[in-house]
């Protein structure tokens, strides 16, 4: 809401991917020049592949006054300066799903040229939709594995959740509602109060209770580990494909 639909314009290859900006009040092209043309801020959002093509078509139009946002996976800073022109002021991002419901969790890392009033205008743009960071570009990748694909393993854990519930004879619609605010809750907990999780997590226990008993079950599975182990993966992946 911090910018009227009718500043934005949007560009893309083919009307089907424009629907939605359009029903949305913003302006459309087919021409990645034009969005040079008649903007200050520019987001590049391509597939990793598409990018160079893209970089190398709008180059020419690039100048001083301009700042370059990319939100592909794995291009690293120094490929987008290396493809601009020198001094062009370029911020790197990575934002994740639940951005959509503004409630997303976004880090992003400044080029050479991009100075505090470049990253305060975005940082300031980008907490629409939710938590927004600025890390050191080598977080990025760990934000990936932590939070991009960390929102599946959520998913997941949640599904679990639900799930143990109907085995024990709640229905799954109030399984999936209760499984889903409890998430919400915990998860707005943690922010609210700046508790390690684990202090909150020994807030739920008592001696004896029913959360002690459930939690060894967890132990005896190794989530922790497991859970571990899956964004290290995710990590690694999101490196490799920098790398690719």
């Amino acid at each position: 809401g911090k910018v009227p639909a009718s500043n934005i314009l949007a560009s893309a290859p083919s009307d089907k991917n424009l629907d939605t900006w359009r029903e949305s009040g913003c302006r459309t092209t087919h021409c990645n020049l034009e969005v040079l043309q008649d903007t200050t801020l520019v987001f590049l959002a391509t597939k990793p592949h598409i990018l160079p093509g893209v970089l190398q078509e709008i180059r020419p139009a690039v100048g001083p006054h301009h700042i370059v946002v990319s939100m592909a996976a794995g291009v690293s800073l120094q490929t987008l300066q290396r493809l601009l022109p020198a001094g062009t002021k370029v911020l790197r991002m990575m934002p994740n799903l639940p951005c959509v419901v503004q409630a997303g969790a976004i880090v992003f890392a400044r080029g050479s040229a991009a100075g505090d009033g470049e990253a305060a205008l975005l940082k300031n743009l980008l907490s629409s939709c939710g938590l927004c960071e600025e890390v050191p570009e080598s977080y990025i990748n760990i934000h990936t594995g932590l939070s991009g694909s960390g929102v599946a393993y959520v998913y997941l854990f949640a599904e679990a959740l639900a799930e143990g519930a109907v085995k024990m004879g709640m229905p799954v619609g109030l399984a999936s509602r209760i499984a889903a605010q409890t998430l919400l809750g915990a998860a707005k907990m943690m922010l609210e109060t700046g508790e390690h999780p684990a202090k909150l997590r020994g807030d739920v226990c008592t001696p004896g209770g029913t959360t002690i008993h459930a939690l060894h079950q967890l132990e005896k599975g190794a989530l922790r580990a497991t859970v571990m182990n899956a964004v290290e993966a995710a990590t690694n992946r999101a490196c490799d494909v920098a790398k690719d």
